[in-house]
């Protein structure tokens, strides 16, 4: 399963949304990827998500396999999108 995102806050995936990311996505057992200039993270690593340096206005893609991947797309979409870190695509 996937979706893509396009980052909207001014300063990109700094500390701050990353946190929120990886907090969201952790309780979950699925394996999670953030894909930003095709180059695949584990999105439940906060050092490997800022290592991205992924910019504002930028297109990423999350990628999860699992039993509980369905909900963790909707609970990372809420968060992207509640927090105001971006919008789906």
């Amino acid at each position: 399963m996937k979706k893509m995102f396009k980052i909207t806050t001014p300063e990109g995936l700094h500390a701050r949304p990353v946190a929120l990311l990886v907090t969201a996505v952790t309780p979950f057992e699925c394996d999670v990827q953030l894909t930003y200039k095709e180059k695949s993270v584990n999105l439940k690593s906060i050092m490997g998500v800022m290592a991205q340096g992924v910019a504002p206005g930028s297109i990423v893609e999350i990628s999860a396999e699992g039993p509980d991947a369905e909900k963790l797309f909707q609970t990372i979409t809420e968060v992207i999108v509640s927090e105001g870190i971006g919008e789906e695509c």
